[in-house]
């Protein structure tokens, strides 16, 4: 008999606690930035340098920042189950901490790719390209001469990967919900996917919007809700 299978879902909450800001919230990104100006494409094309230096400036963030307990516990699961990482989050904290397979659906900050076709094509993963925390600047441009873009999904764009999360999901044993407060679509249903019977742990401290007779709550950050979960929870 295989592993038990772990589908986890992770937000920004799960890398808070590492000096990065969420998103929504009290003192999250959107409070300061106008996510239609830096996150979406009508944006992206109305101000590429705006763009680009957004993403710049969080990489230099991401770059000084380090997975904490919450990345390491998920990563630690993989000793005992068969753990597919689900996340919202751009930053790769969870592959720094140990894990293995991560499922970014919204991309990932350190990559770029071309934006030619953005709106008549899905892109190619050999077009993507790995550039750390190194700045993109107007004028880079792809090996097929296009300006690199952020390998980011904008507000605005289809989410390429939903279907291979919801694969995860559907044949998942058990569902971790992490530091996300279910809000963003379609990764906020993903959980509706899950096999009936499917027990679904939540850790959030905040209130979230559903109702699943197979959610267990855990009203407690990232950190501290992990170690309640392992401890308390986990068979």
């Amino acid at each position: 008999m295989g592993k038990k299978k772990i589908a986890v879902l992770t937000g920004a909450g799960v890398s808070a606690e590492s000096g990065l800001s969420t998103f929504r919230g009290s003192g999250g990104l959107w409070g300061k930035y106008d996510p239609m100006e830096v996150a979406s494409i009508e944006g992206w094309y109305r101000n590429r340098s705006l763009v680009l230096g957004f993403y710049n400036d969080l990489r230099k963030t991401l770059e000084t920042a380090a997975p904490n307990a919450a990345h390491r516990a998920i990563a630690a699961l993989e000793d005992r189950f068969d753990v597919t990482v689900i996340t919202q989050n751009v930053d790769n904290l969870h592959e720094r901490a140990g894990s293995t397979r991560v499922i970014h659906l919204h991309g990932e900050a350190t990559k770029v790719r071309p934006e030619e076709g953005v709106y008549d094509r899905t892109y190619s993963e050999a077009e993507v390209i790995d550039v750390g925390y190194s700045p993109v600047v107007l004028g880079d441009k792809a090996p097929n001469g296009s300006q690199l873009r952020p390998h980011i999904v904008f507000f605005g764009e289809s989410v390429p990967k939903i279907g291979k999360a919801v694969d995860v999901v559907e044949d998942a044993d058990l569902m971790l919900i992490v530091g996300t407060s279910l809000q963003v679509y379609p990764a906020a249903g993903l959980y509706a996917y899950a096999k009936a019977g499917t027990p679904i742990y939540i850790i959030d401290p905040e209130d979230v919007p559903v109702r699943d007779s197979r959610i267990t709550h855990i009203r407690e950050v990232a950190t501290k809700g992990m170690e309640t979960f392992m401890t308390k929870f986990l068979k």
